[in-house]
């Protein structure tokens, strides 16, 4: 299907047939739908990337509510999630890597947010008043692992939800580096957490004698990432009431990402 008038922002057609086959198939019988699928992406990415309201999509989009249908649905059957995780192997076997990692950075990311209802908190240090953002990144910068909390959480407090998928997933998984704020019990911790497969938590630390900026080894690869995430307009503060929609926009802006990455 070729779009009539498609945005910056709309998939193209090698993105869509790539996409295509992770969406979940259409129940058999009954009205065929008025939109097609890809009209419903081309509004959501649409969205993501401009950062308007859903209420503000264009009319050439399918009626906001049946964008937000979709977009809901999907995000509640993990469909979101289950694209992204298989355009991450996808990308990691194109860059020449195992499907799964060995190596990864850990790192947060403390956002406003707006004056919605939902879960939030207030950072004293960096004066936020929103969202934390907890990744693990590969070391292509692809995320392996994402957590939302309120601003207030501790890096460490939300390194332990984040990292106990370990218990169950990246079976290929052994180093881990972050910056001081996770230095103390979580190395600890994370080396305890897996008895039969010890996980290490190195800390990359600026060099005493430093001054200025300068980059530090391995840490910029996430930092980098989350540099990507702040393109998408909707990313730059949190507009979303549940933190597990605010998960959802991150995925989806590293979809559109691997997306250019396989289809550039």
């Amino acid at each position: 299907m070729q779009n009539i008038s498609p945005y910056p922002s709309s998939l193209t057609d090698a993105q869509w047939e790539s996409i295509q086959p992770q969406l979940p198939k259409r129940p058999g019988g009954g009205r065929p739908p008025r939109h097609h699928r890809r009209d419903i992406l081309d509004a959501v990415f649409y969205l993501l990337r401009t950062g308007c309201a859903w209420r503000l999509l264009p009319h050439d989009f399918a009626p906001w509510q049946t964008v937000y249908g979709y977009f809901r649905r999907w995000r509640h059957q993990g469909v979101w999630k289950k694209i992204h995780d298989a355009l991450v192997v996808r990308v990691r076997r194109a860059a020449g890597k195992l499907p799964t990692p060995s190596a990864a950075i850990l790192d947060s990311q403390s956002v406003k947010s707006a004056d919605q209802a939902g879960p939030r908190g207030y950072d004293a240090g960096k004066k936020i008043k929103g969202r934390k953002r907890h990744v693990l990144v590969d070391t292509l910068g692809l995320i392996i692992a994402v957590l939302v909390t309120p601003v207030a959480v501790q890096d460490r407090d939300g390194a332990r939800t984040l990292l106990r998928w370990l218990r169950h997933h990246a079976s290929r998984l052994r180093l881990i580096w972050a910056d001081g704020g996770y230095a103390g019990a979580l190395v600890s911790w994370l080396w305890q957490l897996r008895a039969s497969r010890r996980v290490r938590l190195e800390i990359v630390k600026r060099a005493a004698v430093q001054r200025g900026f300068a980059v530090l080894p391995k840490r910029w690869i996430v930092e980098r990432t989350l540099g990507w995430l702040m393109k998408q307009r909707r990313l730059r503060c949190d507009y979303e009431q549940l933190l597990t929609t605010s998960e959802a926009m991150i995925h989806m802006a590293m979809i559109r990402l691997m997306l250019r990455r396989l289809h550039s």
